[in-house]
């Protein structure tokens, strides 16, 4: 298996333990609170990431870091939630899974990637195909709920082209860059959860695991997992991965909790499912007269360097 194949196996699992996120919400925690789900999702998990890594940001990345949280998190959440409420969960997955052609467009405006017929053509049968998954028949649509869910597509389309575009600063890894993310998003997050919402509900045991596997695994490492192949492949290839996460609902849906899949569905997840591969085998071209310029990546995770600003000091560490 070439290098290529096993970073983008590796990237797909952020999409796929996304997939879980409706199961162990529905099962797992308390109803009616989306934005404070958001919150137990984002900042434990940011500030975990953050006591690991003992990394804050220096410079130009204060600014940088609160805009990659506000577009991946802070925003991206609360939008998603107010999709979800608005509209069936069917027509919101959708209405979310057009979020490549977003990333193709400002790819093409802030990278200096062209995409090909292919990877548009895989982009349009990646959107079709979830909407075979999960829509019904008479599923109704909301102008707020539509526009919201677009909204929350396009502040994570940006997000992650903006990622690429700036990388990370020389000797920070993909785990502190991916904190001060999470950090970032779930300082934005929470004032509108205690507004909208009010006090955190009571929690049990069940909740409080709940709230721990969202935190961990589904979002610190989905995330992580996420940024590290943002700033190794394509921004298209990254983000046409993305309908892996309706797709693994459906299958933990039809497994786990009893929901059927008809033919339909299936040949709509085989549709989405063939279109993610195809996005994987075509490549962004550099647009003609426009030389992107990328920042240089540090990869002092990945050879054993650990070169660092310690939060506990003001001298550099190695």
């Amino acid at each position: 298996m070439s290098h290529k194949a096993v970073t983008v196996a590796v990237t797909a699992l952020a999409p796929v333990s996304w997939g879980s996120t409706y199961a162990v919400t529905s099962e797992f925690l308390p109803p009616d609170r989306p934005l404070f789900t958001g919150l137990m999702r984002a900042l434990p998990a940011g500030l975990a990431l953050l006591a690991l890594t003992r990394t804050l940001p220096r410079g130009t990345w204060w600014g940088k870091a609160a805009a990659l949280g506000a577009l991946n998190i802070g925003a991206f959440f609360p939008l998603l939630f107010l999709a979800a409420y608005r509209l069936p969960g069917g027509v919101a997955a959708v209405v979310g899974s057009v979020g490549p052609l977003f990333v193709v467009g400002l790819a093409a405006l802030l990278l200096g990637e062209r995409a090909t017929p292919r990877t548009l053509l895989a982009a349009i049968a990646a959107a079709f195909g979830v909407s075979l998954v999960v829509v019904k028949a008479g599923a109704a649509f909301d102008l707020v709920g539509v526009v919201a869910g677009l909204a929350s597509s396009l502040a994570m389309s940006a997000g992650t082209v903006l990622a690429k575009r700036w990388g990370r600063p020389a000797g920070v890894g993909p785990l502190a860059l991916t904190g001060w993310q999470l950090t970032a998003g779930g300082l934005l997050i929470a004032p509108i959860a205690f507004l909208v919402e009010g006090p955190p509900p009571a929690l049990t045991g069940t909740n409080l695991a709940g709230y721990a596997y969202l935190a961990l695994a589904n979002t610190a490492v989905g995330y992580w997992l996420w940024f590290r192949g943002i700033e190794r492949l394509p921004a298209t290839s990254v983000t046409l991965l993305g309908p892996l996460s309706p797709l693994t609902a459906a299958v933990i849906g039809w497994a786990a909790l009893g929901q059927a899949l008809g033919p339909v569905q299936v040949a709509g997840m085989a549709i989405a499912f063939g279109a993610t591969l195809l996005g994987q085998l075509t490549g962004a071209r550099p647009v003609p007269g426009r030389v992107p310029q990328p920042q240089p990546f540090s990869d002092a995770e990945g050879n054993g360097q650990n070169i660092s600003i310690d939060v506990k000091g003001a001298a550099p560490a190695r």
